[in-house]
């Protein structure tokens, strides 16, 4: 990696925490200065305005959040027990300071940011997708319930995740989260997972 490239990721790793906890007109250019001693100078060297250095620090942040959510989820052979503990770690809030990027983001370029919107939705694809993978290979296996709506699946898990987010921002208290948790764990295990088979009886 060239030194220009990596004062550039030295910016963009600075700059992400900034926007996901002020938001992008929250976050000014001093912010980012001091967060890596340059200059403005020194900074639009690298990007061409703002909002470049605004949508490469969400994918950054984002990134960074997906890879906590998926860490390890391979290792675990039940495909329903894969989604119970990504959801977990959405609950856990580790990464980036300020919360989901996802939601930060998406509120905050609802104002007309067409950058920062077609990143969020990208991201939100992408989650989606790893969901729905994951319940499509889960259905293969035996796991999940053939006859179970992926992409619905998919929707109602995030919607409940990122509902349950906001809820619990504005309140102050993990109670909404845990909610959202607990109401989507019982949803997998009665709707999802694929009924086990009856035990074969022990021999005598």
């Amino acid at each position: 990696m060239s030194k220009g490239e990596e004062t550039r990721q030295r910016i963009i790793a600075a700059a992400a925490p900034l926007f996901n906890k002020q938001g992008y007109e929250g976050c000014v250019l001093k912010d980012i200065m001091a967060a890596t001693g340059l200059e403005k100078g020194g900074i639009y060297r690298h990007f061409e305005s703002k909002e470049e250095i605004a949508a490469e620090a969400f994918d950054y942040a984002w990134a960074i959040a997906m890879g906590l959510r998926r860490e390890g989820l391979e290792e675990i052979p039940d495909h329903v027990d894969r989604i119970k503990q990504h959801i977990a770690r959405f609950v856990q809030r580790t990464g980036i300071p300020g919360g989901c990027p996802l939601l930060n983001t998406g509120v905050d370029s609802d104002n007309g940011n067409p950058i920062l919107r077609e990143r969020v939705q990208k991201a939100l694809r992408g989650w989606q997708k790893m969901l729905q993978a994951t319940l499509r290979d889960g259905i293969e296996a035996g796991t999940v319930r053939a006859d179970v709506d992926v992409e619905k699946v998919s929707r109602l898990i995030i919607s409940g995740l990122e509902g349950g987010m906001l809820v619990s921002r504005i309140e102050k208290t993990d109670q909404a989260l845990g909610d959202a948790m607990e109401q989507l764990d019982a949803y997998l295990e009665t709707q999802v997972r694929a009924k086990r088979g009856k035990a074969s009886r022990p021999r005598r």
